[in-house]
């Protein structure tokens, strides 16, 4: 599998394009219903969220389905999330705000879902950047990982920013809230069974039932 794995990511970068390519086709021959801007502004933010919920899908499926080349691909997934949430945000900025910074801040300080918002792509800003073995090399692996954990946040915030914006006909939001929450859970059954595990080895029984901890010989 692993002399397929370039192959692989050349096809993935090109079907991730597909959607802003499709957008942006449809934008520039007005084909985007009565309110263009709106149209492409919410479905790039949809799209950001997509590849959010498929970058946190990479770990379960490959544990679960023994897919271990998965993981070769997850960096560029997530990149991709941080490029339609860019796009989301310079829809925003541009084409419904025109770079009009002082109306910006008001609508960031008086629109709930527009702070959410903003949050996400902050703490977004730091994962990309760090997205390459330069940044683990210089963090250490422990250090890259607490923070790339923030991921898990965002993608709460996301959907709170999802749900908000929608306001009335909260459906769609609700079933990425449901995909997060399976993400997320299944996360958590497995930091549940692995302390488990290392409790377990930290105890042994006597002889007569008495469990004692295990000390460490020095």
């Amino acid at each position: 599998m692993n002399r397929f794995i370039p192959w692989l990511k050349v096809l993935l970068f090109l079907l991730c394009l597909v959607p802003a390519a499709r957008l942006g086709w449809d934008f520039q021959r007005d084909a985007l219903g009565a309110n263009p801007i709106e149209t492409l502004t919410r479905s790039l933010g949809t799209w950001a969220l997509n590849f959010l919920l498929i970058t946190l899908a990479v770990t379960p499926a490959r544990k679960l389905l023994g897919l271990h080349w998965l993981i070769r691909l997850r960096r560029m997934l997530g990149l991709y999330a941080f490029f339609y949430a860019l796009l989301h945000l310079t829809s925003y900025l541009w084409l419904d705000q025109f770079f009009v910074w002082q109306d910006i801040a008001k609508d960031i300080l008086k629109r709930p879902f527009i702070t959410v918002g903003m949050a996400c792509f902050v703490l977004l800003v730091p994962l990309a950047a760090t997205s390459n073995a330069y940044a683990i090399r210089r963090l250490g692996g422990k250090r890259w990982n607490e923070l790339h954990r923030t991921v898990y946040a965002i993608g709460i915030l996301a959907v709170l920013h999802y749900t908000w914006l929608v306001k009335l006909d909260i459906t769609k939001p609700l079933i990425y809230g449901l995909v997060l929450a399976l993400l997320l859970g299944i996360r958590v059954f497995w930091r549940y069974q692995e302390r488990q595990r290392q409790l377990a080895g930290a105890y042994r029984k006597q002889p007569g039932g008495r469990i004692i901890p295990i000390v460490p010989k020095p």
